[in-house]
Formats: C-alpha cells, structure tokens, sequence
C-alpha cells in the first residue's frame, strides 16, 4: 500500500530503542521513565482539533484509546514483521492467488477498483519477548491519527524520544501525500479538492474525533474536507455530492466492507459508476481482510499450491499463527483442543464475536459450528 503499515490501535510504540544497554525485554519490565503527560495530550488534542466540547468527548468517550506508558519493539522484531508483510504482499501479487480469492468473493469485489490501491492497510501483530503473530490485516485500520496525537504528548527522558514530535509531522505528511497519491493513481487528471470521510453515524462512533482530526489535518493542507454518514450523500450529473460540494474520494470508514447495506447504496453506486474514488474499496478487504485468508497463508500445502517460494513459505509459517476455517466435520477435535485456540467470526472486525477458547460454553460453540 501507499504508506508505511500500521497498526490499528493507537499503542505508544517506540522502534528499536536501546536505553543504557537495556534489552528490549527488561525496558517493557523496567523503565517507566517516559509515560503519557495528559496535560500535553490535551493541547496536542485542543490544537488540531480547536473544540474545547470535541477533546472533553475525546476524554469521555474513548477514556483508554491512549496507552499511559510506552510498549518498546526491538529492531529484530520489526524486521521480523516488515519481512512478514513484504510475504503477504508477495502473495496477494500472484494472479493465482488473486484468481482464487476474487472468485469466491462477492462480484463487487471482482470490480477493478481503477488504481486506487487503498489507504491505511493495517497489518496487526501480537508481540511477545522473542516472538511476532500476524493476527489480522484491516483494510480501514483506524488510530493513525490518534498516534501523530500521542507523540506529541510523551515524557521525552532520553535521545530515542526526542525526535517523536518530528515523527509526528513526518506521519501527517505522509498521510496527506497517501491520499493524493490515490487520487493520482485513479486517473483523476485534476488535483484533488474534496474528501468526503464517511461512516455511519459518524457522531456516535467510537473514533469520531479522528475523523474531525482527519478533517482538521486535510484543511491544512488545502482540501475541502465533509464527514458524512453514507446516506447523506446525493448522486447527480454524474458525480457524487454532499448537499452543494461535489466529492473526488471517500474515505471509507465503513464497516460494511462489501457495501452491501441499504444505508450504503450511494456509496456503492459511486463506486460502480466512478463518480467518486473510493479507498478502501471492496476488493482490497476480499484480498488481505477477510480472515479465511490468514487459513491460506499459514498453510504449507496451500501455499505451496500457489507456487508461493519457499523462502516465503518460511517467512509465512514463521510468522502467522496456524488458521484453519471451522468445519462441523472438525467440531469434536476443535472442541478438544479449544484451550490453546482463539476464535474469530471470518468478517467480524472491533473484537465483535471473538472468544478464547477456554471460555467457550457449548451454547457459544454450538452456534459457532454452525456458523
């Protein structure tokens, strides 16, 4: 994808840090030296979003979107997970692989998108001390905002921390740039003038203040910027409006990734017509999102099946946790192993419907077997 993957949730992550000779180990145990200064989160929050009544709900609603204390990844371990996703990118490249997923998806996921690759892929990893999980890939991975926020309120007590502020200009930059460069790989042969952000009811969701952020950040940098719930989008003379402003993208931060509600039928005309860019788009979920994928890529035989290399192969099996689809013909061996497995419903997304396996109840796993 066009940016540098990232994470879904807004974690306070510090890469390759190395303090007085410190493992990363003892540092995550140990040094509590750098924390969150809510004094400064509130200004950072005050000052890109200007709304005095917006950063008190920011407070409210979402009391423990910010870690109070920073999670160190050594470099190894970063490594390990870049190596990882240049594996799944490798895959999702081969037509055969392609082939296989896009067949079986919805037909608007077969639409080509028209260059739009999709914004804000994120590649989701449960780290421990010596190892990394790929877990789950998101195609509307929300925090990105959030985390330019976050570095800007940190206890900077050592050299590694200094330049997080920098980090954060940096960061918004290059989110600017991720969505022209949709627009310019669409065709859009003028320059970008208007994105709409749209989710359902956006006032009520969890992350609304990074869609405001959002908002905030696309103004500085001269685009018109409407966060809108789908249903107040209009098609006419072939474009895509919201009241009297005609929209060149959406960003979809729609959790109806196939768009197959009817409060999503504009957005989904406006895809199929090109009236409007649209990042992410379906195709993009059926290739990465969509859980069943994680079975294929943990999988020797399947893998091998696709002609994947088998350097990649390696890195793949290393890396993700093994994944296999529920099948009733399994129930009786799944139900007997449960205490080392975790389930999750194939297009669920916010944790909805995942369990361990310890806490099943045969009520739950009863209608997890039948789907």
């Amino acid at each position: 994808m066009d940016a540098p993957p990232m994470t879904s949730s807004p974690a306070s992550a510090v890469r390759g840090a190395h303090l007085a000779g410190l493992a990363v180990q003892s540092l995550n145990r140990e040094c509590f030296c750098v924390s969150l200064d809510p004094a400064a989160l509130d200004s950072a929050l005050a000052s890109q979003i200007g709304e005095a009544d917006i950063v008190n709900l920011m407070r409210e609603r979402c009391p423990y979107a910010f870690s109070a204390r920073p999670v160190f990844v050594s470099h190894a371990q970063q490594e390990r997970m870049m190596d990882a996703i240049r594996a799944v990118e490798s895959v999702v490249a081969l037509p055969a692989y392609r082939e296989q997923i896009l067949a079986a998806a919805p037909a608007i996921a077969r639409r080509d998108p028209g260059g739009a690759k999709g914004v804000f892929l994120g590649y989701d990893f449960h780290v421990t001390d010596e190892a990394i999980g790929l877990i789950e890939v998101n195609t509307n991975a929300g925090g990105a905002m959030l985390n330019a926020v976050l570095a800007r309120a940190q206890r900077r007590c050592c050299a590694p921390l200094r330049d997080l502020g920098r980090d954060a200009r940096t960061l918004e930059e290059n989110i600017v740039a991720m969505f022209r460069n949709e627009w310019r790989l669409s065709g859009g042969a003028d320059p970008l003038r208007c994105i709409a952000i749209v989710d359902e009811s956006p006032e009520v969701q969890y992350l609304y203040s990074e869609f405001l952020l959002f908002q905030r950040l696309f103004e500085r940098h001269g685009l018109k910027a409407v966060i809108a719930d789908p249903r107040a989008l209009t098609l006419r003379d072939g474009g895509l409006w919201h009241g009297d402003t005609r929209i060149d993208l959406i960003y979809n931060r729609l959790t109806d990734f196939m768009l197959e509600a009817p409060s999503s039928a504009v957005v989904r005309e406006a895809y199929l017509q090109r009236a409007a860019v649209l990042t992410p788009h379906p195709q993009a979920h059926a290739l990465y999102a969509d859980k069943r994928n994680l079975a294929i890529w943990s999988d020797a035989r399947q893998l091998e099946a696709l002609d994947v290399p088998a350097q990649t192969q390696g890195i793949l099996l290393a890396n993700i946790p093994r994944t296999e689809i529920v099948d009733a013909a399994q129930a009786d061996r799944l139900w007997r192993g449960r205490r080392g497995l975790f389930f999750k419903p194939m297009s669920g997304f916010g944790s909805r419907a995942a369990y361990r396996g310890d806490k099943l109840t045969q009520r739950v796993w009863q209608s997890i077997v039948n789907g």
